[in-house]
C-alpha cells in the first residue's frame, strides 16, 4: 500500500500552516509572553529555515519507538496529516510569541490530551504514556537541537553564547508540557549529552519509516510547492546526524556550498509564498515592531 493510500493528502499545507501561524501571534498582547522580543527564541523562530527545522525534528522524534507508537496509535495523523502539522505549528507559535495566559492554555490542553494517550509499543513490547516526562523531553530536545543544526547550515548561525541562551530559554517550553526543570538541558553541552544518552533506545520502526516516507514525499501538494519540497526534504535529511541517516537508510548526496545556497534560495521562495497568505505579513510586522522596541543584544551589535 502506498503512502497516498494510507494517509490523507497534503493539500492545503501552506494555507493551513499560515493560518496556524497567524492564530498564534497576538494583535494586542497583554504581556511579552514567556520569551519576549529581546529573546534568542524570537530570533530563532523568525528564521526562514523553520520548515527544514520542523521536518528534521519530526524525523528525529520518530526514532524513539515509544514516542512514535503514541502518535501512530492515538493521533489522527493518517486521516488529516496537514491538520496535525498545523495544530503543532499553532502550538509552537503560541508558546513562542503568545501571551503567558495563552501559552499556558494551549499547554494545558496538550497535557489533558496526553493523559489519555497510553498503550504498548508493538516493536519493543514496552508500555508508554504520552505524559511520561522522558518522552516529552525527547520531543522537546529534538526540536531545540533541530533549530540549532538547521540554523548553522541554512540560516544565521548563533554564537556559542546565544546557542546556550536559546537552549536555556527553551527550558520553559518543556516545563509547560510537564517536564521538571532539573531534567531539561539548559546548555548546548547538556543538550548534546542528553541526546547521546538516549541513542541506545532509538530505532527505526515500521511506523517511523512509514510516517517519514509520507512527510518526505507528501501526496497532494500543489505542483510548484511539490517542486520546492524536494529541496526542503533534502535539507532536512542532510541536516540529520550521520547516525540518524544510517538508521533510516537514507543515502544523502553531499551538502556542498553550492547545494547549500540552492536550499537557502528555495527557503526564500517558500517564505515569499507563505507571506502571501492572509494575515501572515501583518503577523510578521507585529513581531518585527515588538523586536525593534528593545535594544539589540550585545552579540548582534557592530
Amino acid at each position: 500500500m502506498t503512502a497516498a493510500e494510507q494517509y490523507g493528502t497534503a493539500a492545503g499545507l501552506i494555507e493551513r500552516s499560515a493560518a496556524a501561524f497567524v492564530s498564534g501571534v497576538p494583535e494586542d498582547p497583554a504581556d511579552e509572553g514567556f520569551f519576549g522580543p529581546g529573546s534568542v527564541t524570537w530570533r530563532v523562530s523568525g528564521e526562514i529555515g523553520g520548515p527544514v527545522a520542523g521536518l528534521r525534528s519530526l524525523i528525529m522524534q520518530a526514532l524513539h519507538p515509544l514516542a512514535m507508537a503514541g502518535v501512530d496509535q492515538h493521533s489522527d495523523w493518517r486521516r488529516d496529516p496537514v491538520g496535525r502539522l498545523a495544530a503543532t505549528s499553532a502550538y509552537v507559535t503560541t508558546i513562542s510569541f503568545g501571551e503567558r495566559a495563552a501559552a499556558e492554555r494551549v499547554a494545558e490542553r496538550v497535557r489533558r490530551i496526553h493523559e489519555h494517550v497510553r498503550g504498548t509499543d508493538p516493536e519493543t513490547g514496552r508500555p508508554y504514556a504520552a505524559s511520561d516526562p522522558a518522552l516529552l523531553l525527547w520531543v522537546h530536545a529534538a526540536l531545540v537541537e533541530a533549530s540549532l543544526a538547521v540554523g548553522r547550515l541554512f540560516g544565521t548561525p548563533l554564537s556559542p553564547q546565544d546557542s546556550d541562551q536559546y537552549v536555556a530559554e527553551m527550558v520553559v517550553a518543556a516545563e509547560l508540557v510537564g517536564v521538571r526543570t532539573g531534567l531539561v538541558p539548559s546548555s548546548v553541552a547538556e543538550l548534546d549529552s542528553y541526546l547521546e544518552s538516549v541513542r541506545p533506545e532509538l530505532r527505526c520502526t515500521p511506523a517511523a519509516r512509514e510516517s517519514m516516507a509520507y512527510l518526505l514525499d507528501p501526496p497532494g501538494l500543489d505542483e510548484d510547492i511539490a517542486e520546492l519540497w524536494q529541496d526542503i526534504r533534502y535539507a532536512a535529511v542532510a541536516a540529520l546526524p550521520e547516525w540518524a541517516q544510517q538508521m533510516y537508510g537514507y543515502d544523502v548526496p553531499a551538502l556542498t556550498p553550492a547545494r547549500r545556497e540552492e536550499v537557502r534560495q528555495v527557503l526564500g521562495i517558500l517564505d515569499a509564498v507563505f507571506i502571501g497568505e492572509p494575515g501572515v505579513l501583518e503577523a510578521r510586522q507585529r513581531i518585527a515592531a515588538r523586536m525593534r522596541s528593545v535594544p539589540a543584544p550585545a552579540s548582534q551589535r557592530a
